[in-house]
């Protein structure tokens, strides 16, 4: 269940908007989230998520589900539909139907002629190398172009050929007229209409010219009446565009949105670019955008993690305007905490080795039922059957053991989870000198209780080789071996390929044995295995007769001490 008290607070924006409402400059709040559809969406954009959709939560708003659509090329249908999906499995409902800026291009056009009758707006003619050039600098002003003081005539006669197909591709651009002067970069006369033959996957051929981010968004917002419009630091020198068209067009709402900035996440030994995430899918570094060691939402789900763990990270990140630099340790720990809580309990060995119960008697030896979890009664119980055989972690054994052992040794004793304390008689090895069985003795007088006249403190977990489940277990490291691999510098200076910190380890596929309830469950299952971590039923691979779990995350942070 979803609360007000799992979104964060005490933030800058909260502060915003409770005096916005209170001073009645807004009556209510409407936020939107607004992705553009030219990949899956990552973790940075889960924080966006929390924030914009649980600040209409908390406030008792409205917030849209907006896809920026304006750069056809980089978009299509898949990213549309894996968006929607994301934003409702991480537990949000948008207001109304899904919005497109690709929804109002009418409109979009309509507020351009309008711009240039107002001479506000002009057709260029130069090209994009020759635009970069009289851009400027940073410290050295632009200059006009020399297309700059066309008439208004001229002006809509070219902008509705550009509409009409008259001209090739890239060949003109309508752009603002501002200040080429401007301290700004972003209002020396901004381009906001390129010509670009490219089938858009809403609008189809009807247009061959395609308006700018920075142009549309801020009319979408208005149309649709959005109150706070939250970005990311990056966009903050682009508030003062965002403003200006709003100030130089009919108000088409009578709410005027305003931008807030808010640091963006970077989650260490991580990426969050769509590009870089786009190049790992395209070279095959990774198995798709949903491969488990990504930081999409889709990988992330896939992985195992919760929308309610998630959400946990999200709070604990923050929101600010300082530096957002988290470690991959801050999200693991949000959903270890909450699996902890969710996740029924099942033993797993993944790294089997053989006990013979040497004293097994049908008669005498008995099995035991145990919770599926220790908290949670309501989750029920299973029967822990034992056999003859069973398998035990081959690390639970040791014919050298360091000080403080406390697992099995030749010679000594450790109790099997929910059942008898057993002792190491005898090893059994190949020919090389492996290990390949362990006799063992059963105490009978300790099914439930403890050994009389000494201690045992070790318990290990087991299954029942008669009984158990044969399962693929695939272990997920972390994809990258250094905090920021697409900021590493070489002796030159210069950035090294991210994809040269790729971490080998990150992905192993084993053979394991399981309860026999791991052999029938649905996709999508978590569960902990005791004393080894939290593993999910693979959302694609897994079958009840042919079961695939992914390794989510271990019960405790090993990776530091790598």
């Amino acid at each position: 269940m979803m609360n007000k008290d799992q979104f964060a607070d005490n933030h800058f924006i909260r502060t915003i908007i409770e005096d916005d409402l209170q001073s009645g400059k807004h009556q209510a709040v409407h936020t939107r989230f607004p992705p553009e559809p030219n990949g899956y969406l990552h973790i940075g954009h889960a924080k966006s998520i929390c924030l914009n959709f649980g600040l209409a939560y908390v406030y008792d708003g409205l917030c849209n589900l907006r896809f920026d659509d304006t750069n056809p090329e980089k978009e299509n249908q898949e990213y549309v539909d894996s968006i929607k999906e994301d934003v409702h499995w991480l537990g949000f409902e948008w207001a109304g139907k899904p919005h497109y800026a690709s929804d109002y291009f009418d409109q979009l056009f309509d507020y351009a002629v309008g711009l240039i009758k107002d001479g506000k707006a002009y057709v260029d003619d130069l090209t994009a190398e020759e635009m970069r050039e009289y851009r400027g600098t940073l410290t050295e002003p632009g200059k006009n172009s020399p297309y700059r003081d066309r008439s208004v005539e001229e002006n809509l006669d070219l902008f509705y050929k550009m509409r009409d197909g008259a001209f090739p591709d890239g060949s003109k651009t309508l752009r603002l007229k501002i200040d080429m002067a401007s301290g700004n970069v972003n209002m020396r006369d901004p381009v906001i209409y390129r010509i670009r033959r490219a089938y858009h996957h809403n609008t189809g051929d009807k247009w061959c010219i395609y308006p700018m981010y920075d142009y549309t968004h801020c009319i979408s917002d208005a149309i649709e009446g959005i109150t706070h419009s939250l970005c990311t630091l990056e966009f903050e020198a682009h508030r003062p565009l965002y403003d200006w068209v709003l100030d130089n067009i009919p108000a088409p709402h009578p709410t005027r949105p305003r931008q807030y900035e808010f640091s963006r996440l970077e989650l260490l030994y991580s990426i969050t670019s769509k590009r870089k995430l786009n190049q790992l899918v395209s070279e095959g570094h990774v198995s798709g955008w949903d491969d488990p060691r990504m930081p999409t939402i889709s990988g992330m789900r896939r992985r195992g993690y919760t929308p309610e763990g998630l959400r946990l990270f999200a709070k604990r990140a923050g929101i600010s305007k300082s530096e957002n630099v988290v470690d991959m340790s801050v999200l693991e720990g949000a959903i270890r905490e909450e699996l902890e809580n969710s996740a029924p309990r099942l033993m797993a060995v993944l790294n089997p080795v053989k006990v013979t119960l040497t004293n097994f008697s049908d008669g005498l030896t008995q099995s035991r039922s145990a919770p599926f979890h220790p908290h949670h009664e309501e989750m029920g119980e299973r029967e822990v059957p034992i056999a003859p055989t069973i398998y035990i972690e081959a690390d639970d054994f040791s014919e050298n053991p360091p000080a403080g052992w406390q697992r099995l040794t030749l010679g000594g004793e450790v109790r099997l989870r929910y059942s008898y304390v057993i002792k190491c008689d005898e090893v059994v090895k190949d020919g090389n000198g492996n290990i390949v069985e362990l006799k063992c003795s059963i105490d009978h007088d300790t099914l439930g209780k403890k050994p009389e006249g000494r201690k045992v403190k070790g318990v290990i977990h087991w299954v029942s080789a008669e009984h158990a489940a044969e399962i693929k277990v695939r272990l997920y490291e972390r994809l990258f071996t250094v905090e920021r691999p697409d900021a590493v510098r070489g002796e030159d200076g210069a950035y090294l390929p991210f994809t040269d910190f790729l971490n080998p380890e990150s992905a192993k596929e084993i053979t394991a044995y399981a309860e026999a309830a791991a052999g029938n469950l649905p996709a999508e299952s978590r569960w902990q295995f005791e004393r080894l971590g939290y593993f999910v039923t693979d959302r694609r691979d897994h079958r009840p007769d042919a079961p695939v779990f992914n390794r989510t995350v271990g019960l405790k942070d090993t990776w530091q001490a790598k």
